[in-house]
């Protein structure tokens, strides 16, 4: 009878045990909105877990924040139309009880400040400076016009999609880099081991520099595009599907297969693809 109230006692615990564990990892859902004037600044940071932010029809900043337990709480603060997101860890907390996920709806023109290791990190259909930091975090920005694009990151993957008239910059280590339907006045990808993919026109008038150490490098370009180009692997191999019109100066040596210089069409923007060992190539689309 004795060892049968022993293990009557112990299931209890054990159960209550379980049951708390399980209210300490519910989910919490809080929500926060802020009133902001012309230019707003925004800043999201979060040490476990994906931040999204998409454009708000008002002046508000609206913050849906899925918080995964209650070792993390949610600060926050105003200044003027800055406003300051952030995790808050408390003790004991690890990458499952610390996550916290954010959905953020901003005004279209607001600029942007987007941190996590983790991710992934996802904004969309601004018109504003976006800048989005993650040293694993997948990141992927599209359909913004006019802006600034800073992106960097250790070694998550990055995706960029119809980004017009952007000032794009964006560093990686390892992470593959994907540009499709990206054009402005400043496009520069720095990558030590990853891959770069482009796949536009290199638009009018624009700076494009495609640049990896090791990784990779392949533009897919549409017949008619114009444009100045200089291609150049140290080690690798350089190839070419256009006609193009060679420089009589460079400032390195011109070596068949391994690269090139010249205008394609009117040159109405200028290129660099360069590599040390990658392979580099331009294709017709």
């Amino acid at each position: 009878m004795l060892s049968m109230r022993r293990a009557t006692r112990l299931s209890v615990c054990f159960l209550t045990l379980i049951f708390v564990a399980g209210l300490a990892l519910a989910e919490t859902r809080k929500e926060f909105r802020f009133t902001v004037g012309p230019n707003a600044s925004i800043s999201v940071l979060n040490q476990y877990g994906p931040i999204a932010v998409k454009p708000s029809s008002n002046n508000q900043v609206t913050v849906i924040a899925i918080l995964h337990s209650d070792r993390v709480e949610v600060d926050q603060d105003q200044s003027a139309s800055r406003v300051e997101i952030r995790s808050h860890l408390l003790p004991g907390a690890n990458a499952q009880s610390g996550q916290v996920d954010y959905e953020v709806l901003v005004p279209a023109g607001a600029s942007v400040n987007m941190y996590s290791p983790t991710g992934p990190l996802r904004a969309e259909k601004l018109a504003g400076d976006v800048s989005l930091e993650g040293a694993n975090a997948v990141i992927d920005v599209h359909d913004v016009s006019n802006a600034h694009v800073h992106v960097k990151t250790m070694n998550g993957p990055v995706t960029l999609t119809n980004i017009q008239g952007g000032h794009v910059e964006i560093t990686s280590v390892s992470g593959d880099v994907r540009l499709t339907q990206v054009s402005g006045p400043l496009v520069h990808v720095s990558c030590t081991s990853g891959k770069i993919f482009y796949d536009g026109d290199f638009g009018a008038g624009g700076q494009y520099s495609l640049i990896s150490h090791s990784g990779d490098i392949e533009a897919i370009i549409p017949p008619a595009a114009s444009f100045d180009v200089t291609a150049r692997s140290m080690k690798g191999k350089v190839e070419n599907d256009f006609p193009f019109q060679p420089k009589s100066h460079t400032s390195f040596p011109l070596i068949q297969g391994s690269s090139f210089a010249g205008t394609i069409g009117q040159a109405s923007s200028s290129v660099v693809l360069k590599s040390f060992s990658g392979k580099i190539r331009l294709k017709k689309r």
